[in-house]
């Protein structure tokens, strides 16, 4: 993006010079009295006012400079909540000057005549860190939007839980103690590690953590660690400066920087290469990082959550994952029960995304049959919590009278999980060739496992490309 930078300056032969120097970089838009730069701001998106302090009235005191200062922000602040950077230049330069004009709201001050290549440079200075101001801002703006909607499914959904402010449910004694040491562990500083199965609802915890903390007004950023390519591992991760590689276009904030006082969720663990998990042990180690392409040194205070599905204690004897990095991360691990080993709270969490599907599809309320339930509490659910809501979704579309009968909910009888297979044969013809797929997937999946690029290359895929395939059907765990 051209950034555009309006020059404020009654001689005309300073315009000339101001423009030969910056039109290779910015659009440059000039004018020559205050009344024209107001209007030229009115009138377009400007992104920096480089302006003279002395115009026609008088050329010493810096007087009219000072009171155009005044009325380039307030007219910028009166139509967004954005900074506007301001360079002052005189050839008339005193401390006095200076420090009236950086009181009066200017980001910079430069003599004249200037020197081009200091010129540029905080021209340049002033548009990064603008640049940085909107992404901090953004990335606040959708932190509060994340924590609203999380807030709103946690006020909005009953629960049978001692805690009613959650949408989690747990009824079973399994996740009523789970819930227990949850909220407990919340209150502390302390990583903790998830594990369990796929589609047991791992992010879902993670985010809870986040919101009974002391960070809860702080950023929840996730990240799947399998997805990163590896080249761009610590551009994702610690951010880089533009012109850091052949594709850094633009300077970019990395995930530890935007989760700064606030919780860092890595999903998929078991799944970053090994190179990788060096570099990230030491950055958990020190607490500090440098973004790709600079020396600087920035320092990150996050609580770390991470999930997998994978078997640790086999990846590390495999020397598929440092021993060093587990011990970092794991100072407590907590293992989510499968569904299957919360009965009792299949039926609550049914019920529960009927109403939100019957929300979102503008129907009617729709309820399960006795059969229904049944069938719901007889299968083995390989695909757990997850595999749980899309059959209720699923079923929305099937219901009949407002009624869901066993038969409509396509499932395969499955008395106990120990005297059938783990999931739905593949041939069975009530499946869609994309859950085919994606029951495949999984199934490859459990057989390396957890281990995605040994499944990936079984499958002929690379491990993006498996992620990409997989993301069709699946949220994160």
């Amino acid at each position: 993006m051209t950034h555009t930078i309006l020059i404020a300056d009654d001689d005309i032969n300073i315009i000339a010079s101001l423009k030969f120097l910056l039109e290779d970089d910015f659009t440059v838009v000039a004018t020559t009295t205050p009344s024209a730069t107001k209007a030229a701001l009115q009138q377009q998106t400007i992104d920096l006012v480089l302006m003279d302090m002395n115009f026609q009235r008088d050329t010493t005191s810096g007087e009219e400079g000072l009171t155009l200062i005044g009325e380039l922000l307030a007219q910028h602040q009166a139509h967004t909540d954005s900074r506007l950077p301001i360079i002052v230049m005189t050839g008339w330069a005193t401390i006095d000057i200076a420090v009236n004009a950086l009181k009066a709201g200017a980001s910079d001050f430069v003599q004249k005549p200037w020197n081009d290549e200091h010129l540029v440079h905080a021209i340049k200075t002033q548009l990064h860190m603008i640049e940085t101001e909107h992404q901090v801002a953004r990335l606040s703006q959708h932190n509060k939007q994340l924590n609203a909607q999380l807030s709103e499914q946690l006020t909005g959904l009953s629960n049978t839980a001692t805690d009613p402010g959650s949408a989690i449910i747990a009824v079973s004694p399994v996740m009523q103690q789970l819930m227990q040491q949850l909220r407990q562990l919340a209150q502390s500083d302390m990583n903790i590690l998830l594990t369990g199965e796929n589609g047991t609802g791992k992010s879902l915890l993670a985010h809870y953590i986040h919101q009974a903390s002391a960070r809860q007004t702080q950023p929840f950023i996730a990240v799947n660690m399998g997805a990163i390519p590896d080249t761009l591992f610590e551009s994702e991760m610690f951010g880089h400066k533009k012109g850091a590689f052949t594709d850094a276009k633009e300077n970019r904030i990395g995930r530890f920087e935007m989760a700064d006082h606030g919780t860092l969720f890595f999903d998929e663990l078991a799944n970053i290469p090994l190179p990788q998990q060096a570099t990230l042990l030491r950055v958990l180690e020190e607490k500090s990082f440098e973004p790709v392409g600079s020396n600087q040194t920035l320092h990150s205070d996050v609580r770390v959550i991470s999930a997998t599905n994978a078997n640790l204690d086999q990846a590390i004897k495999d020397s598929l994952f440092r021993q060093d990095l587990y011990y970092r991360l794991n100072t407590i691990e907590l293992r989510v029960p499968a569904l299957r080993e919360r009965q009792t709270d299949i039926i609550p969490l049914a019920q529960q995304f009927l109403q939100q599907h019957c929300h979102k599809y503008r129907k009617a309320n729709i309820v399960l049959t006795e059969s229904a339930k049944h069938t719901l509490t007889h299968y083995a659910w390989p695909g757990n919590v997850r595999e749980l809501n899309h059959t209720m979704e699923r079923a929305v579309f099937s219901a009949v009278n407002n009624k869901i009968e066993a038969s409509q909910l396509s499932l395969t009888a499955a008395p106990t999980h120990e005297t059938t297979s783990t999931h739905a044969s593949p041939n069975d013809i009530l499946l869609t060739l994309n859950e085919i797929e994606q029951q495949s997937m999984i199934q490859r999946l459990e057989h390396f496992n957890g281990n995605v690029s040994q499944t990936a290359k079984s499958l002929g895929l690379s491990r993006s490309g498996y992620y990409r395939r997989l993301s069709k059907f699946t949220e994160p765990s």
